[in-house]
């Protein structure tokens, strides 16, 4: 649910403060602080992201063979099979080939574990295994960056060796890229519980399991379809894999169809933009930062990587 899909001035007047760029409604100087006032950073696609974080391997790859040794890329998934399950999914076609992805996880949990990286690593010397370990993060001289999280307390990760000359190579400053993220991407701590209560989305929810009940589908929400697709692909076990992923397209492509009928997704991802636009002001600045380092994160990836098939 985190992009907007429409503008929130169509759904609520009452906003048009918090928003910019709303025909209408604007007057004397603001009007002209408006047009003067630099355009805010749209937040990347997930394609985008997916780009940036395959550029962001290959510059760590490159890195590690300079420095003597092996890192795999893993580029497991297909471009579609890479793609996110938000909480709202209306794309019916994709629903119908891979369900909400039950079968695409387990795609990827095995490719984990057959990561070759780990067994390679064991297999060195202790010495060799400690310069991997420096080459790759640092090692134990890495330096800690720290991110405060809108909801209260902050997050810690260590950075240093490729990966950070990777991420300084496509976001330019890692420290302000690791900060900024943790702030942008962790704001539903903030305004979920309220999100979850709109009476816009409770609206537009009961519509959508009205629509699932007449499809033979009764849940009250997405969440619920997908936590029972879990428990029944578990119940059925792998003797009986190809009839539970048979299920899970049904309720997926039933879950799809009566998001897209209700405009499900379109009035989530503007009752969220509500939310988030509330935040401004606290936490805007950081937003447009993160957003503005992605895209020139971005610039560069498209001549690292290709897009994935």
């Amino acid at each position: 649910m985190r992009r907007a899909l429409k503008s929130l001035c169509v759904v609520m007047a009452a906003t048009a403060a918090v928003t910019t760029g709303c025909a209408g409604g604007d007057s004397g100087d603001g009007g002209r602080e408006r047009a003067d006032r630099k355009p805010r950073p749209e937040a990347l696609t997930w394609q985008q992201e997916l780009r940036n974080s395959d550029a962001q391997q290959h510059l760590t790859a490159e890195c590690m063979r300079r420095q003597g040794f092996i890192y795999w890329e893993d580029r497991t998934l297909t471009l579609q099979e890479s793609r996110p399950v938000r909480y709202v999914q209306d794309d019916v076609a994709w629903a119908r080939a891979h369900g909400y992805g039950g079968r695409i996880d387990a795609k990827s949990q095995r490719a984990r574990e057959d990561n070759p990286l780990g067994a390679y690593r064991q297999r060195l010397s202790a010495s060799r295994r400690a310069a991997f370990d420096t080459a790759l993060d640092g090692g134990g001289d890495a330096r800690t960056l720290t991110a405060p999280l809108p909801g209260g307390g902050e997050i810690r990760k260590r950075s240093g060796g490729c990966m950070e000359e990777a991420e300084r190579e496509l976001y330019g400053d890692p420290a302000e890229w690791f900060r900024t993220g943790k702030i942008a991407t962790g704001l539903n701590a903030l305004y979920g519980g309220d999100l979850m209560k709109d009476p816009q989305l409770t609206d537009r929810l009961r519509a959508w399991a009205r629509c699932m009940k007449k499809a033979g589908q009764p849940y009250d929400d997405p969440q619920a379809a997908r936590d029972a697709v879990r428990v029944d692909t578990s119940r059925l076990g792998t003797a009986r894999a190809d009839e539970a992923f048979a299920a899970e397209r049904r309720t997926a492509v039933a879950d799809a169809t009566c998001a897209r009928e209700t405009s499900l997704k379109a009035v989530a991802s503007a009752r969220e933009t509500y939310y988030q636009d509330r935040l401004r002001d606290r936490f805007g600045e950081d937003v447009d930062t993160y957003r503005g380092l992605g895209r020139q994160a971005y610039d560069r990836a498209v001549r690292i990587v290709p897009e994935r098939d």
